[in-house]
């Protein structure tokens, strides 16, 4: 019979349940859902999507312990694209954020930001109005990702058992995007909505290319290559085949087979996939999603911000000995940045500026967000 364009109910139901629906009088679909799910790139987005959503709220934690403000991140969206499609979705200046992962799922990590979202994220964190996207607008953007990648292999870790996935130290850049290093070929894009409390709509962009996509969304299905996977799913039991008795069930995912008895007496379906052992690397660890989200407990906190100019050490007889007049030489050069310290902990240098006959203190260089959380006493 000939079809109209739209799938019968029995043809969603075979798509379903893995079996080629040219066998209906169909349209020949893919026997594999995943690959049906993805339009025939090698992984698939459906396992991505519903991954990446689960945690969505993990990360708008993060960000709001990270930022202070009420942050959420919904979402994402997932679809396989290329290069020139997905150029055609960006603004004209993007902030780009490359993680690429290194072991476990090693390939292209990219995240996107349009240049309005990347200055507002920035200027939460700095509690700055107006920022530049200079470098140092960049090094707390690449924190918050850091933050963000670091949540997500927690949960992938927890999700394919995989222990040995780690990614790069995030890098940013705020460039045209046709200069954007995008992955060729096929690469999955995950869409975000971002509301950062500002009344205005904000997108995030997660990319990653067809490696790990492939093997994030194979691990989180428990599949190998999409190739070999043709009849996921399918249970065939007591099946007669010219003489091939299959009695007691043959399951072609997660493969199982009982009683199966092939004429010549085979019992071996082909050889075993062996893979070396891989161990993970050794790295710097980061905030868990439970971790992150418990900081939020102490925003309120007063803590004493000190501004040092320098230091030096003198004899007892020297400090009795001072009087007015007395010069004292410190361990710093004249015009090198001074101290800023928090509770005795440096956190960030800067110039001395004046402001309407005040003095004040312009951050120049933040300590790292790690660095900055271990010496408050943020245990993980």
């Amino acid at each position: 019979m000939m079809s109209d364009g739209a799938l019968s109910q029995d043809e969603i139901d075979a798509l379903l349940a893995g079996v080629d629906s040219s066998s209906l009088g169909g349209h020949g679909a893919s026997s594999s859902p995943a690959a049906v799910a993805s339009m025939g790139v090698s992984f698939d987005t459906g396992a991505l999507e519903k991954f990446f959503s689960s945690i969505a709220g993990s990360l708008s934690a993060n960000l709001a312990a990270l930022t202070g403000a009420s942050v959420t991140l919904s979402g994402p969206k997932v679809e396989a694209s290329q290069r020139d499609n997905f150029l055609m979705q960006l603004p004209d200046m993007v902030t780009v954020i490359t993680a690429n992962y290194t072991s476990g799922f090693p390939g292209e990590h990219i995240f996107i930001l349009p240049e309005a979202s990347a200055r507002a994220i920035a200027s939460l964190m700095t509690k700055e109005e107006n920022i530049q996207l200079d470098d140092m607008a960049m090094s707390v953007i690449g924190e918050v990702v850091s933050q963000m990648a670091g949540t997500q292999i927690t949960s992938l870790t927890d999700k394919t058992g995989n222990k040995s996935i780690a990614n790069a130290s995030p890098t940013a850049a705020n460039v045209p995007k046709a200069t954007a290093a995008i992955p060729a070929g096929d690469f999955a894009v995950m869409t975000y909505n971002l509301d950062l409390g500002d009344g205005l709509s904000h997108q995030m962009w997660e990319i990653l290319g067809t490696s790990p996509a492939t093997d994030i969304s194979n691990g989180l299905t428990g599949g190998s290559s999409q190739a070999s996977m043709g009849m996921q799913g399918m249970n065939m039991g007591g099946m007669n085949m010219g003489g091939m008795n299959m009695g007691g069930g043959m399951q072609m995912q997660g493969m199982n087979m009982g009683g199966m008895n092939m004429g010549g007496g085979m019992s071996n379906l082909g050889p075993t996939n062996v893979q070396p052992v891989q161990f993970p690397n050794l790295m710097h660890p980061k905030l868990g999603p439970h971790e992150a989200g418990n900081i939020g407990l102490i925003m309120d906190v007063s803590m004493e911000m000190t501004v040092e100019l320098g230091r030096t050490r003198k004899l007892i007889k020297e400090i009795l000995g001072m009087g007015e007049g007395t010069i004292i030489e410190l361990d710093k050069l004249a015009g090198e940045p001074v101290d800023i310290l928090v509770n005795h902990k440096l956190i960030a240098k800067g110039e001395v500026v004046v402001i309407d006959e005040n003095f004040g203190v312009r951050v120049t260089e933040i300590v790292s967000l790690m660095e900055r959380i271990n010496d408050m006493g943020y245990n993980y």
